[in-house]
């Protein structure tokens, strides 16, 4: 049986905000306006710092939701700066690909793991209650890693119209970097696959 918690956490509420900044910091790429945008990612930046932060801290500030909702909020964030970067010429259109595919399958799996833990009857009042836990996830090493990678090349995709360096071959590297843990992350998972998700059950 699952437990109910309180999702009203402040880690789930910094991923909240978080997601909040993503289009935002859409809005901003597509505009050209890099300078805001610098200072904007490092807000979110910061957000994704203090959940972790305090969510390891504090017993009572760690959440089923919270696993799934941070590296969601990572995701969703993820997915929008490298759409808008790419329409603005700074990321190539190959890589945002590989990287929402990969994303929108690991979305896709959250989901599942959500339906298949839930006790029957299913009810989409029960599915979508945040209080209802039924699973913690626990993302791979390499995944860990692959965000962190993905979320330095939008640092420094963010940063090249601003310093000149959008021609850098060290920016180009850093492509084909990102586009390596993002397929080794993807195998990860594949891997793994039930080793990741830890079903709750009632004590």
């Amino acid at each position: 049986m699952p437990q109910y918690e309180n999702p009203w956490t402040i880690p789930n509420m910094l991923s909240m905000t978080r997601i909040g900044l993503a289009p935002v910091l859409g809005y901003l790429i597509i505009e050209e306006d890099f300078n805001v945008a610098l200072g904007v990612f490092a807000l979110a930046g910061l957000t994704d710092l203090l959940d972790g932060f305090i969510a390891r801290n504090w017993a009572n500030q760690k959440s089923a939701l919270g696993s799934a909702l941070d590296p969601l909020a990572d995701k969703i964030l993820i997915s929008v700066l490298y759409v808008s970067l790419t329409y603005a010429d700074l990321i190539p259109v190959p890589l945002t690909y590989m990287i929402i595919s990969r994303d929108i399958m690991l979305i896709a799996a959250v989901f599942y793991v959500r339906y298949r833990t839930l006790p029957t009857p299913r009810t989409l009042a029960k599915y979508f209650n945040p209080c209802y836990a039924t699973a913690r996830l626990k993302p791979t090493f390499i995944s860990k890693v692959n965000t962190a990678v993905q979320l330095i090349l939008v640092a420094a995709s963010l940063a090249a119209p601003v310093f000149n360096y959008a021609d850098s071959v060290y920016l180009h590297i850093l492509w084909y970097f990102t586009a390596f843990t993002t397929a080794a992350s993807a195998y990860s998972y594949y891997h793994y696959g039930r080793k990741t998700v830890q079903v709750i059950k009632d004590r």
